[in-house]
């Protein structure tokens, strides 16, 4: 099982894909800005002012000598107050929504490219069309008044 594992981790994939994972991580968190700092406002706005990330429902009490506001999601979070934060789910669900659309237009154009350069590649590597019947028979006149010449043919 050790080999096995050696030899996974020495293949290239598993460097493509620490690659990825890092690049991915650091995408993850422009997503993240783009659904807190730019989309979440504007679907707020549009329901009236309502910010997402702070619908919650508190399922316990609040810990003693909390003086926050009882409000504050993310306070009560902080103090350790059991709390069903749908709305901050409803926030994560459109980051990976948004998440999952570029990735899937990434893909998508990286797919097409691929598919253009098999063709070009399949098209280039195809056999030259065949010389016209006329220009066969021309070349065939050429080399028998080349061999009636006694000079060779030329091919």
């Amino acid at each position: 099982m050790l080999k096995d594992f050696q030899s996974f981790i020495a293949r290239g994939n598993v460097l493509d894909l620490a690659v990825g994972v890092i690049i991915g991580a650091a995408f993850g968190n422009i997503t993240k800005s783009l659904t807190d700092d730019v989309i979440m406002p504007v679907i707020g706005a549009i329901f009236g002012g309502v910010d997402f990330s702070g619908y919650f429902l508190r399922l316990g009490p609040v810990p003693e000598g909390y003086a926050g506001s009882l409000n504050n999601y993310a306070a009560l979070k902080a103090a350790g107050a059991p709390l069903l934060g749908f709305g901050q789910f409803i926030t994560v669900v459109i980051n990976f929504l948004i998440l999952a659309f570029i990735v899937f237009l990434l893909v998508r154009s990286v797919n097409r490219l691929l598919a253009r350069l098999e063709k070009e590649k399949v098209e280039g590597n195809a056999a030259p069309a065949a010389d016209p019947a006329d220009v066969v028979l021309l070349r065939e006149i050429r080399d028998e008044l080349k061999a009636a010449r006694g000079t060779p043919p030329v091919a």
